[in-house]
């Protein structure tokens, strides 16, 4: 079991370098990707597509963007989405499929109990941590990989 993104599975966090396109916007990071989701505001997407803001900075503004009226319903996909994009460039893609069928969690320390689990309660729905064995099912589905 992977349970947290530390050593080479640094690689997983949404803060790692990616360089993505989204909705025809580069971005530095699915984390920067992710948050610029979170508003229609033009301004919004360019301060979130800056490759000088580290991804905690955009995290820490995104708390305080007026949040698009359907971001509960949509969040999830957005983020699938993105890493989508993320894994389908062939570095990131050969790290995930190296996972064969590991669990992959998103632990962390900071009491997020949605994307991934706090290790200090074992607590949380760990969707991250879903969303990319999802993604990483059909990589194996589709190229006839075949786990031992």
């Amino acid at each position: 079991m992977i349970n947290e993104f530390q050593g080479k599975w640094t690689v997983f966090s949404n803060f790692v370098p990616c360089s993505i396109t989204y909705k025809g916007i580069l971005y530095p990071t699915t984390e920067h990707a992710y948050m610029s989701a979170k508003s229609d505001s033009l301004e919004w997407k360019e301060t979130c597509s800056n490759f000088q803001l580290r991804p905690g900075a955009v995290k820490k503004l995104g708390r305080k963007v007026q949040l698009r009226s359907d971001w509960e319903e949509v969040k999830e996909q957005v983020m699938e989405d993105v890493l989508r994009l993320k894994f389908s460039q062939p570095k990131f893609k050969h790290i995930l499929l190296e996972t064969g069928n590991e669990v992959i969690q998103e632990g962390n320390y900071w009491n997020d109990k949605i994307w991934g689990v706090c290790l200090k309660t074992g607590v949380g729905k760990n969707l991250l941590g879903k969303l990319l064995m999802k993604i990483r099912t059909e990589y194996q589905e589709n190229e006839n990989i075949i786990i031992s």
